[in-house]
């Protein structure tokens, strides 16, 4: 039986930080990091890893994300089975975040695939790699004086060979979708039918700006910087255009509203929710 998942109740700072996922160029991962400092309302965010985090991993966040809100189990912090105790000694939470609760995803790479878009099951090498990359990320939280820090996700295979796979999300994204939180509603039947990187990156940051049902106006170089975040030259810049045109043509063809309003100003309105 497989799961059919329509929403990723999602956190807002995960969703908007700034260059946290970017397109990337080939070998870009080898001479780049993430340190990323980033404000979001009174929360003080600095994601940092030893690679940048590209439109694959984002794709991988999304699906656990999606997954976690009709299956995810409450890892809270006295686990009871072993593999539970180690995906929680692996998301590392420090000061205060070491007595909140993460949430536990029980799946499989092929489960994972299915229900981000893949075409077939031949990612699971590809997932896996998104997985222990997205480990890798550490994030520090501090809210008036109050810290709080963790890995981005823990991982545990418990099979190999069938290639079952055991996550657990960290307390911030668990609060968003446990509703504790503000959150971000990503509809999945959007994400599996988008098809560019930019797209996709575009669509997470707009998700995470314009609810569901309104619109809102912005400039294309607004666009590229979702996509781009550091400065580029004129070259660079008219190729980035180019490209941020053709996810905006992108978007309009799975449904969302988009108007020029200029010259390279848009309205752009996101469809409403249907029911769940």
């Amino acid at each position: 039986m497989r799961l059919e998942i329509q929403f990723a109740l999602h956190d807002p700072a995960h969703c908007l930080a700034p260059g946290l996922f970017r397109s990337l160029q080939k070998g870009e991962r080898r001479t780049q990091k993430l340190d990323l400092h980033y404000q979001h309302g009174e929360k003080s965010l600095h994601f940092k890893g030893p690679e940048p985090l590209g439109v694959d991993d984002l794709k991988v966040l999304q699906g656990l994300v999606a997954m976690a809100g009709p299956i995810g189990k409450s890892l809270g912090p006295s686990p009871k089975t072993g593999h539970g105790q180690q995906l929680r000694t692996s998301l590392e939470l420090r000061h205060e975040a070491l007595t909140e609760e993460a949430l536990l995803v029980k799946t499989s790479y092929g489960a994972l695939a299915r229900v981000i878009g893949y075409a077939d099951q031949d990612d699971g090498r590809n997932i896996r790699q998104c997985v222990e990359r997205l480990w890798m990320v550490s994030i520090m939280v501090e809210v008036n004086g109050v810290r709080r820090g963790f890995r981005l996700l823990s991982s545990y295979v418990s099979d190999d060979v069938r290639e079952k796979l055991h996550v657990a999300l960290n307390p911030q994204i668990t609060k968003a979708i446990l509703g504790s939180t503000q959150h971000v509603r990503i509809c999945m039947d959007e994400v599996r039918a988008l098809k560019g990187d930019v797209t996709r990156l575009l669509h997470q940051r707009l998700c995470g700006w314009i609810n569901p049902g309104h619109h809102r106006k912005i400039g294309l170089d607004s666009l590229c910087e979702y996509a781009w975040p550091e400065p580029g030259t004129p070259s660079a810049m008219k190729k980035r255009r180019s490209k941020a045109r053709l996810a905006v043509a992108e978007l309009r063809d799975i449904g969302w509203g988009i108007t020029k309003c200029d010259r390279e100003i848009y309205a752009i309105k996101r469809p409403s929710l249907h029911p769940a």
